[in-house]
């Protein structure tokens, strides 16, 4: 199967997408994030070094994320495919990650961007309502995941509450910022032309075209 990196906006789909592709076609999601973390919890002295970066909020230097990166992708389950999510997230970094390929002897594959509405975006932050107790997210905007009971959880009945930036004027910012960082990142892969653009209004229509890519 084809290398999938997704670029998107805040709540675009980018995890929905991941799940539907890894279900169906067993591919590898490998998140950034998730290797940082779990870094952290290993009892090294680079793990303690992650672990004490995130405690305090400094940025993690593009030299350990990408030590991680190459370790995992040199894992054999990534040679059947695998989709990165959120990385790169700039040109520099992107530049890099195909020097790291070169050497690995890997494609660069497809690099996808979730194609939303700014409006469908913002219903799906400011709406969106999760259970204290299980962690299970819903949304009383979009239609879509609709708790019965605008307070309680329908998996465990649990209190349903808002995170603090899930709201207008935060995601505002959140999304003019992604905008303009990401701009040079869509214009470098579109020159290359490797970048295609994915409808993310539903996860059925995602899925549909993403099928329509890996297919071609």
């Amino acid at each position: 199967m084809k290398n999938i990196i997704l670029i998107a906006p805040p709540a675009a789909g980018k995890g929905t997408l991941s799940e539907m592709l890894v279900e169906k076609y067993n591919y590898v999601h490998i998140s950034t994030g998730d290797l940082l973390r779990d870094a952290a919890k290993s009892k090294t002295a680079l793990g303690e070094k992650i672990s004490n970066l995130l405690k305090t909020g400094e940025l993690v230097t593009d030299e350990i994320v990408f030590d991680l990166l190459e370790k995992r992708l040199k894992e054999p389950d990534t040679l059947n495919g695998y989709i990165l999510d959120g990385f790169p997230r700039n040109l520099e970094q992107a530049k890099k990650y195909e020097e790291m390929l070169t050497k690995l002897n890997y494609d660069l594959g497809i690099v996808v961007f979730l194609n939303t509405s700014y409006e469908t975006l913002k219903k799906r932050i400011v709406g969106r309502v999760v259970c204290q107790d299980c962690g299970s997210v819903y949304n009383t905007l979009t239609g879509v995941n609709t708790p019965k009971n605008a307070n309680l959880c329908d998996k465990c009945g649990g209190l349903l509450y808002k995170r603090s930036d899930d709201n207008e004027e935060s995601f505002k910012n959140r999304y003019e910022t992604y905008t303009l960082k990401t701009k040079p990142l869509i214009n470098y892969y579109k020159e290359k032309g490797n970048l295609f653009y994915i409808d993310g209004e539903s996860k059925e229509q995602m899925m549909m075209e993403i099928e329509g890519l890996l297919n071609d």
